[in-house]
């Protein structure tokens, strides 16, 4: 028998179709907008919102072949679109970066630092090298492209915005992600410490955390897991919905517009209220081995 309150329940109402826009025309005529990640997923979904708003878009990625695809659709958009290969781990790449946004198009006024790694595994068996990669990623290559948009709004005399891309279980902890979840805890410092040292120069930092917004770029571990449950995504949002990319992409332009000026060391959590979720009954603990699929630790010899 169908539960007549569960029948009632209709969740968030679907985001405007895609093309539309909460900001002015034109908006971002005349800025440059950085973003790190922005070949691919949810930072090629920002960097799209941004041009829609008028901004010339820098692209940062590792993978060229990335770059060349997102700049070839981004172009339709009727905007320029420069791109750069870069590691964020290395400083002096990510100099060149900046040279060649600088040389192309003039120096960013917002830099969104949507770039870092992530896949799932038990503490136990995380390698050193995946917790230095991650770690050198997420947290210091944020730190890095931060450091390096700073300094130089700080010699020209120029304001600026930073948009950090965090993760709600920066707050909560992340079981099976412990690499992920430590790194995305210090971004989350960062966006609060570095909002109060650089805002007397006119430099705003603030942070951003999406929730579930299946895209076609998600990696392969990660869609993995989540095809684990038998479970309808829908049906396991207290929005009744996941997200949307876009929906990320028109908050990110919110934050580092003019209309959001005095908002400075503030994290936006755009997840349809999820992370926040309890239950009033506890579930049946499960490890995260078993969540995972694997075996105990140390059978079979591992």
């Amino acid at each position: 028998m169908t539960d007549p309150s569960r029948s009632r329940a209709r969740g968030l109402p679907a985001p405007p179709p895609l093309g539309a826009a909460a900001l002015p025309p034109g908006t971002y005529d005349g800025s440059v907008v950085l973003v790190t990640g922005g070949g691919t997923g949810l930072g090629k979904a920002m960097a799209s919102e941004f041009a829609r708003l008028g901004a010339t878009l820098v692209l940062v990625s590792r993978k060229a072949g990335h770059l060349s695809a997102a700049q070839e659709e981004l172009a339709a958009l009727g905007r320029r679109v420069v791109t750069a290969a870069c590691d964020i781990r290395d400083p002096g790449r990510i100099a060149e970066a900046f040279d060649v946004a600088e040389a192309e198009c003039g120096l960013p006024g917002v830099v969104v630092n949507n770039a870092a790694a992530n896949f799932p595994v038990p503490a136990e068996e995380m390698s050193p090298n995946a917790w230095r990669t991650v770690v050198d990623i997420t947290l210091n290559g944020t730190f890095l492209m931060s450091r390096e948009f700073a300094r130089r709004h700080l010699r020209a005399g120029t304001p600026g915005s930073i948009v950090n891309v965090g993760a709600s279980y920066a707050w909560t902890g992340g079981p099976g992600f412990a690499h992920s979840a430590a790194a995305k805890a210090g971004v989350q410092n960062l966006v609060e410490t570095l909002a109060v040292e650089w805002g007397p120069h006119g430099i705003q930092v603030n942070g951003l955390v999406p929730g579930l917004m299946p895209h076609s770029d998600m990696t392969s571990a990660i869609s993995t897991q989540l095809g684990r449950t038998e479970h309808d995504k829908d049906g396991l949002q207290p929005a009744l919905r996941v997200g949307s990319p876009r929906e990320l992409g028109w908050a990110a332009t919110f934050l580092a517009s003019p209309f959001a000026r005095f908002i400075s060391g503030h994290t936006l959590v755009v997840d349809g209220a999820n992370w926040q979720r309890r239950h009033v009954v506890a579930p049946p603990v499960t490890t995260v081995r078993e969540q995972l699929g694997l075996d105990e630790f140390g059978a079979n010899g591992g």
